[in-house]
Order: structure tokens, then sequence, then C-alpha cells
């Protein structure tokens, strides 16, 4: 269901703020965080941890969550890295050993170090201003009591009993505990999770302080009792992956006593009057600002926003932006990303001399001086490893595979004026095996590098995957205005740029920009394995007509459809100069809800 378009002055009709989230549940707990005189941070955390129970097959707490926030108290846009990297044993060589060429896309040996739960509690501690205790309850209670079972998420679970009965039992005992899946909309609990969420607050709070005791939770789950129980278990088990291949994993308590989230300056690019920001290049968020610089000056306002000059002339540029994406983007910690050049003028007015009226079928990254070598190693890798043969996955489609996990988005502006954007995922239940006595399983994200020497993103110990997690934060003629996002593997940052565009360009309101028509392209190597691609793909919303569609496939696209509303969960949050807030939410999928008050 989707509660659209809600505004709100807090000076006349309420003096809390706006919420979005992915989940109805997860919006009216971050409301009841600002009513209870939380700010947007405290409201996002709590939102965070809830969305783990309820949206168990799209994220959890051992999976990954960047955020990008505007601080009223600090007067700046940041980013918060809650990416883990990949443990010290995960070498190339250790993978190739057991016969791998690719990191599989799940079981026991995809995971990196879980980043989650830092990065919440490092937004707690650093800006929001409630007790750990009032963020964590909601969560330890819909845990505990159990919650409405979404049908996806029954769905889920029924379609994986037998592989979880003969392949990972400790799944089948969390997720099947009575020998049946959960009906749709019935009751499910997560007791084993909401016992360690109980521990963990109860060893915070022996600590005096609140800072103390989030300092100390942080302690428990990266260098306590969390730490060390997924490192003994790792240690004895060898379980297989969907793909039949048994795993041992190579997270060490060790790993995760290193960890620590961090705050990052965020990258920017300027658009007409608008600001927009984005995580760096351990993200892929900085496609979209190339996206962007790339279709600036090519004459978008004259287009019909829903005809087929619009739609080819963003899926090329987005083609060149993504190709970028696949040669430059990594950990900037050990990868040398060339940003500034990839963001200049001039380098966008190159590339758009590569746009014409025909599809280029071809992917074709662009050469930045003293990156020559760089790139043909990673062309020559993508010839060769990409593939073409296999299915070009986009978790939030209905009709792909069950085991294909997802990701959750939230937008919180509160009245005064802090903004959060967060988009947490990995630690699917369908990802890897329930570790017994934590009630949840580890994230996939390592299936992000490439087991190829020499490339930016090849794998090697502590380095962060290139993640597909993109939260955006705009600013409007200087001022903090908007925070949206979605969730969608590679599609997260086409289908927010063309919300961006459908604002930014075409002064459509946010719930109008919302419901518009979307499309996307496959037409680069998917970041997911088997990590496919489809050349010259583009999936359009049957929506924009059969003449537009007939026109993308005379221009050579190869132009496949889905049904009206069927593509993206995209949610927004907005604040006028003059105090107006506002929110909305797709109803796609009917689950997505904003809220006011």
């Amino acid at each position: 269901m989707s509660w659209s378009g809600f505004t709100t002055r807090p000076e006349i009709a309420g003096r809390f703020g706006v919420v979005t989230t992915t989940h109805w549940i997860a919006s009216a707990v971050s409301m009841a965080m600002l009513e209870r005189g939380g700010n947007a941070f405290d409201a996002a955390v709590a939102a965070g941890l809830v969305l783990q129970v309820v949206e168990p097959h799209l994220n959890g707490p051992g999976g990954e969550m960047p955020a990008i926030l505007w601080s009223a108290a600090h007067q700046r846009v940041e980013v918060i890295c809650g990416q883990g990297g990949a443990p010290a044993a995960a070498t190339i060589a250790h993978y190739r050993n057991q016969g791998l060429e690719a990191v599989p896309g799940d079981g026991l040996l995809a995971t990196v170090v879980p980043g989650a739960w830092d990065g919440w509690m490092l937004m707690l501690r650093d800006y929001g201003r409630l007790p750990l205790r009032d963020v964590m309850e909601p969560a330890i209670h819909y845990a505990e009591a159990g919650h409405p079972c979404l049908p996806r998420v029954a769905d889920t679970i029924a379609g994986l009993a037998d592989f979880f009965r003969t392949a990972w039992p400790t799944s089948y005992e969390t997720w099947l505990p009575e020998g049946q899946p959960p009906a749709p909309r019935g009751t499910l609990r997560n007791p084993v999770l909401a016992a360690t969420w109980r521990r963990l607050l109860a060893e915070a709070e022996a600590r005096r302080g609140r800072e103390e005791q989030i300092e100390a939770a942080r302690d428990a789950f990266y260098r306590g009792f969390v730490a060390e129980t997924i490192s003994d278990w790792l240690a004895q088990t060898e379980l297989p992956d969907s793909e039949g291949r048994l795993q041992r994993g190579v997270l060490s308590a060790d790993d995760m006593a290193e960890y620590a989230a961090r705050i990052e300056a965020p990258v920017s690019a300027e658009y007409r009057d608008w600001q927009l920001a984005k995580c760096g290049p351990w993200s892929q968020g900085p496609v979209l600002l190339q996206s962007l610089s790339l279709l600036s000056g090519m004459g978008l306002a004259g287009m019909d926003p829903h005809g087929a000059e619009f739609i080819h002339t963003v899926t090329e540029a987005m083609k060149l932006a993504y190709a970028d994406r696949e040669v430059y983007y990594a950990d900037p910690d050990f990868a040398s990303v060339p940003l500034d050049a990839l963001l200049s003028e001039n380098y966008a007015a190159e590339r758009q001399a590569l746009i014409g009226p025909q599809a280029d079928l071809d992917l074709r990254p662009g050469v930045v001086p003293g990156h020559e070598a760089q790139v043909a190693r990673m062309q020559d890798a993508l010839d060769r490893l990409s593939r073409t043969d296999g299915a070009v996955y986009e978790p939030t489609m209905a009709h792909l595979a069950r085991k294909r996990g997802d990701t959750v988005h939230l937008d919180v502006i509160d009245a005064e004026g802090n903004m959060v954007s967060a988009t947490p995922s990995g630690g699917w239940l369908q990802s890897a095996p329930t570790i017994p006595g934590l009630g949840f399983c580890l994230n996939t994200r390592a299936q992000m590098f490439w087991l190829e020497e020499g490339l930016p993103g090849s794998l090697a110990p502590r380095k962060r995957p290139r993640t597909t997690l993109s939260p955006s934060l705009a600013l409007h003629e200087g001022r903090p205005a908007m925070v949206f996002g979605t969730p969608g593997g590679d599609q997260q940052d086409q289908w927010q740029l063309l919300f961006f565009l459908y604002v930014a360009e075409f002064g459509m309101g946010l719930q109008q920009a919302l419901d518009a028509p979307l499309f996307h392209s496959t037409h680069f190597p998917a970041s997911f394995y088997p990590r496919s691609r489809s050349p010259g793909q583009i999936l359009v919303e049957d929506s924009y007509g059969e003449t537009v569609i007939a026109e993308l496939r005379a221009r050579g696209h190869d132009v496949q459809t889905a049904p009206p509303m069927s593509i993206g969960r995209l949610t927004a949050a907005a604040r006028d100069a003059d105090g107006l807030l506002r929110a909305g939410a797709s109803p796609r999928l009917m689950q997505a809800y904003a809220l006011g008050r």
C-alpha cells in the first residue's frame, strides 16, 4: 500500500517530521521516535532495525548500510559508510583453490564483514539523542511477539523450504520452526534474534551514559559474544551453496574486531540549480552524477519525458556512465579512482559525442589519461568474464527467482531540518545459512569482487566491494531540499536518475515523479553473480505505449516490457524553503509508505 503525497507544515499541522520506508511498520516506528522527542537519526536507526525483522528477505543484521545525511548541527552533508571489507583470509588464491572462477552468489564464501550494525550505532551515537533502548525496543518487540508476514516473505520461505531442509538446517529451524512456511499475513516471529538483541542491550546497559552504552553495543557485536558466535560456528561448519558446492567461510573474530563504520565526505555534482550528493566510488553512487553530467546540455527540457527520444538519450548516457563504473569504480583505499576527471565538463563533452540516434550495442568505457593500462586490462577482463548466456537479475521484479535477495530504503526529515537517506541491504534470509544462537545470517556482498588479479574490483583482504547501494541527498539553490532512494541492485541509480530528472528538469511534484513510468538498461555487466549482461536491452513499463516502444525498437534497442507500475520501489522526502515538509512513496508492489505529522 502507499499513503502517497502526504504534506505537513510543522508550524501548523505538527512538529515532528516526515518519513518514508519500504514497509508500513517501519514507517510507523520511525514516526513514533519523532513523537518521542527523537530526531531524524533516531527515527532512521529504529526503522532500520525494524526493517531487518519485517523484511528479512531484503536485509538483516549481517548486512550493510550506507547512509547520506544533512545534520542541522553540523550544517553539512556527510556519508556513513556501514560497508564492511573482505576478511583477511579472503584472497584470490584461496577462492581459486576452491575451484571457483567467480565468487558465489550465496553461501559462506560470499560474505564480507557485516557493516550494518556499526553503521546504525555510529549514526545513533554521533547524530541521534535517544537512548539505545528506545531505538531497539520496537525491533525486539516485532521479532519476539511477531508481525504480519508479507506475502513475498512467505513465498520466499516456501520456495526455499526443501533447500533449507536438506542443505541449510539452521535456516529451516528459523523460518519453518513447525515444518511449515509462514502463512501470508500470518504471524512471523524470530525469537532467537530477539534474544540476541536482548542480551546485547543488557550488556550495553551495564555501562552508564548514553554514548558508553552505544559503544558497548558496538563492542558486543564486533568484539563480544556476537563475533565469537559467528567465528566459532564458521570454523566448524561446511555447507553447500545453492549450486551444491560445499563451502567453509573465512570470516573470523579478528576480522570483526578490526572493523569500524566511518563518516566520509560525499561526492557531488551540479545540475541546473541543484547539487546532488552521493556516496563514494565504493558504491555505484557516482554513476548517477556521471549520467547527469552527460545529459547536461542534451536538450532534455525540449523532450517528452515519456517519449522515445528521452528514453533513448537517457539510456545511452547511462550505458556510458555504467561502462565507466565497471572500469574505474572500487574502494578508493585500494584503487586510484579519477572521479574529478570522470565528473569534469571536458570529459562529459567527449563522451556526449558517442550518443547518436541509434542504440550502441558495445560497452564503451572512456579513457582517463594515466589510466590507459587499467582500461585495457578491465576491458579484456569484461570480455572474458562477463556473461551474456545467463539471467540478468533485477531482484525487485516479481517474476524472478526466489533465491535473489534485494534491499530496503528509508528517508526521514524532522522539524529541525535534519535529513537522512539510507539503503540497508544484505544478510537476506536466502543469502547464507542462519547462524545458530543468533537468528540471522551473513551477507553475500563479496560476489561483487572479481577473482582476477590487477583489476580495480579484484578481491583483496580488508577491501570494500563496489556495492550497488546508493542513497541520495539533493540541495536546491544551496539549501538541503530532498532525500530519496530505492531498492533494486544495479537499477537503483537508473531509477533515481529518472526520478531526479522528473523533479529537477520537468518540475514534477514528488508523487507525480514517483508514479511516472520507469525503465532501465541491462546492457552492462550486473554486479551480482553470475555477472551477466544483455547488450542493448532495456526493460520498459507497458504504460509508455505501443508507439514509444516501437520507436525504441526501430532505434535498435532490445526492448523487453513489464506490466505498468511494476518496476522500482522509490521513496522520497523533501523540505521546501518555507519549511513545508513533503513525502511520497511508490505504489509499486503496494508496500512502501510515506507518513507525516
